[in-house]
């Protein structure tokens, strides 16, 4: 996929030869009155023109009827009119020859009105005949260092120092507060857009416009809703590419999404979650927070990501060394026993027979020179066994604290000169900086100054958890095999649906097994007899369960009974299940009823494929059975799935420890698992557009393989 066409709106976006003002107005708090006062006051250099019909002059300056009137052709409009003339208004300007525009008007269907709406359709055919690179509309306008252009319609002040962080999200208010964040920490942005409703550019044309600034190393993006995502994907490649950090926003989950799911795995699979698998793929790290979002920027604009989970900390405090380790448990993290030639190291700062331990206690043997103290750093960051090394210290607020600051300087100083690993200064608590404390963050660009000790380790475990799911993702995964013939017939089906289609139990778990994800013995039976003779032929005990496509729970209406040992056990489970549907309005909706194989023993686990309506299919894996939906103890991963994709999801869940035998109880076949996973990537490559979801709950793992117990596969029209 190529960003060129896009790169180049883009670039007429930030830095325009003109501004053109449409709707210019000196009423106290308009928007254009605003957007003009930033221009001027931050000196955008070239002319800024005023066009409104009903005016001769604004402020001082000569207003336009229209564009044919402007003394030279428009490059960059901007668009403070009702939404009905905005189409109109753009079509002129790039008739006229303008490049590129903000649209700050709203009304386009952002508040689900049909007449918006369709001001919406217009609007966006509009832009793509014309090809404008356009940010809106609903949008708060922008902040372009580079070309000092600053729309952005707040009145608070910007440092127009450049940073190395780019800021672009469809909230203008989000995108604000993170950038006053971000300058409160001694970071400050070199762009800040206002993507809006994304009628034009979309934030993946931004995120890959940024990826070519060579000046960037942090893109942080808000995002409510990806509209393209082969190009949101493809662009945060493009950017981690280019050794650029994309860091994401991503909040809400799709509600419409998981009430309209016909199976456990849709709701459980929200946007968020399915963000998260799809998203990681491509090298994004999603924040919970804007504060988390702030700290992951300073952690990986200056520090960068570590290459493992394994830290090393040297602490001026045993209470705050009580805190990392228990920071460190709650997010996957270690800190791991030194190797033997660190604890010798630091035996001759600390002195011989000293307790030496990760994290070092260190105390005033620490502090006693910058000697002993770059003594530890050194042999931390020589350990074998760490990734990253962390230093409590806070950044001075005032002048006075020489021992600080002196140590600060120590650091930077070793990091500049080529330190091996990361290297982070974590303090005790979130606090406010001061001139003076950010003047001493810009005097150490080579360190970051995290904040808080469960927060910063958040951070260094998402950027660690970032590597460990680009690696993932890079590992070849093997050829798929050609997809098996049922899957075909399942596609030329699912063409002619008009709504989504439930598969009975029994033609699902044919899928299943076409794909080798083993099943039970059973059979289908059409009347109890048939029943009874099935039951004998695969031998007692066994299970009744009634099938049927429009019944996608059996379970809840007693369709289901176990444990049925001999003929006549049989034959009153059918009764009882003819009698439990007909009370529930399903007795005409029956197909028959699969007898099958008691299994029993193992671990429930539960397996599916989810079609996120933005994200696409994502696999998820975990504890199943009944309580599914309250323990919630699942993983996601995007396809293809390969083992080590399959067992890093398992690894993820709590049934990933039981898997291992928890408590004397013995392995469990984890490997047979994760082949049903593989399994499960491969039904949602080879159905595509046309598979909505896949549920297998329970699949009853075993200390030697394992069985799909129940399955539910859901097709639909094909479609994006």
């Amino acid at each position: 996929m190529t960003f060129e066409h896009s790169r180049a709106k883009v670039a007429a976006l930030v830095a325009p030869r003109n501004v053109v003002i449409v709707g210019a107005s000196d009423r106290p708090g308009n928007w254009a009155l605003r957007a003009w006062r930033n221009l001027q006051r931050y000196k955008f250099p070239g002319p800024i023109y005023l066009i409104n019909p009903k005016r001769d002059e604004i402020l001082g300056e000569k207003c336009y009827p229209d564009f044919a009137a402007l003394p030279e052709q428009p490059d960059h409009i901007l668009v403070v009119t009702p939404a009905s003339a905005v189409a109109d208004v753009l079509e002129s300007g790039a008739a006229a020859g303008a490049r590129s525009a903000t649209v700050f008007s709203s009304g386009f269907g952002e508040a689900y009105d049909e007449a918006g709406a369709a001001l919406g359709v217009r609007l966006r055919e509009v832009i793509a005949r014309t090809g404008l690179g356009v940010s809106g509309p609903n949008c708060m306008g922008n902040v372009c260092k580079p070309a000092s252009f600053v729309t952005l319609t707040e009145d608070r002040p910007h440092d127009m120092t450049m940073g190395e962080v780019a800021l672009v999200g469809q909230s203008g208010g989000v995108m604000i507060f993170i950038n006053q964040a971000l300058e409160e920490r001694g970071m400050l942005a070199r762009y800040l857009i206002t993507s809006g409703n994304e009628a034009g550019l979309q934030v993946a044309d931004y995120i890959a416009y940024f990826a070519g600034d060579p000046a960037l190393k942090v893109i942080i993006v808000y995002v409510e809703a990806v509209a393209d995502l082969g190009r949101f994907i493809a662009a945060c490649r493009e950017a981690r590419a280019a050794g650029k950090s994309v860091i994401a926003i991503k909040l809400g989950q799709s509600e419409e999404g998981r009430a309209a799911a016909l199976a456990h795995t849709g709701s459980l699979a929200g946007t968020v979650a399915a963000f998260d698998a799809v998203a990681a793929d491509a090298g994004v790290i999603r924040a919970d927070t804007l504060d988390d979002a702030v700290e992951l920027a300073e952690l990986l604009a200056h520090t960068g990501a570590p290459m493992g989970r394994r830290l090393g900390a040297v602490t001026l405090s045993g209470a705050y060394r009580g805190l990392l380790l228990d920071a460190a448990e709650r997010h996957g993290l270690s800190f791991p026993s030194l190797a033997p030639q660190t604890v010798a190291s630091l035996e001759k700062v600390m002195g011989v027979g000293s307790l030496i331990s990760n994290p070092i206690d260190g105390g005033f043997s620490v502090l006693s020179s910058p000697q002993a103290y770059k003594a530890c750093i050194e042999a931390m960051q020589a350990d074998p066994n760490i990734d990253m090394v962390l230093l409590q210290e806070a950044i001075p607020r005032e002048p006075g604290s020489n021992r600080a600051e002196a140590y600060i300087k120590l650091v930077e100083d070793y990091v500049a000169e080529g330190g091996r690993k990361p290297l982070s200064f974590v303090t005790l608590t979130s606090h406010g900086q001061t001139a003076h404390s950010r003047a001493t963050r810009h005097g150490a660009p080579h360190v970051s100054f995290l904040q808080e000790a469960n927060k910063a380790l958040r951070a260094i475990a998402s950027a660690a958890r970032r590597g460990e799911a680009e690696a993932l993702a890079s590992a070849e995964a093997q050829t798929p095999a050609k997809a098996p013939a049922l899957a075909q017939e399942l596609r030329e089906q699912a063409r002619l649906l008009q709504a989504p289609l439930a598969l009975d139990e029994a033609r699902s778990k044919a899928l299943l097994a076409a794909y080798g994800v083993p099943l039970p013995q059973e059979g289908l039976a059409q009347d109890v007899e048939a029943a009874v003779a099935l039951a004998a032929r695969i031998g007692f005990p066994v299970v009744l369960k009634a099938v049927c496509a429009t019944l996608t729970h059996k379970s809840d209406v007693g369709a289901v009974l176990l444990n049925l040992r001999d003929a006549e056990a049989v034959r009153a489970a059918w009764a009882r299940i003819e009698a439990n549907l007909a009370a529930h309005g399903f007795a005409d909706a029956l197909e028959g009823m699969l007898v099958a194989q008691m299994v029993t023993g193992g671990l429930e686990l539960v397996l599916g494929v989810h079609r996120d309506p933005e994200m696409g299919p994502v696999i998820m894996g975990g504890s199943g059975g009944v309580l599914l939906e309250l323990v919630r103890d699942v993983a996601f991963a995007a396809p293809p799935v390969t083992l080590a994709k399959a067992h890093d999801l398992i690894a993820r869940t709590k049934a990933g420890a039981l898997m291992k035998g928890y408590r004397g109880s013995g392995a469990l076949d984890a490997q047979a698992y994760a082949q049903a996973l593989v399994a499960l990537g491969r039904m949602a490559h080879d159905l595509g557009d046309v598979l909505e979801s896949i549920d297998v709950n329970p699949f009853l793992l075993l200390p030697v393989g394992g069985v799909a117990l129940d399955a539910l596969v859901v097709l639909r029209p094909p479609g994006p």
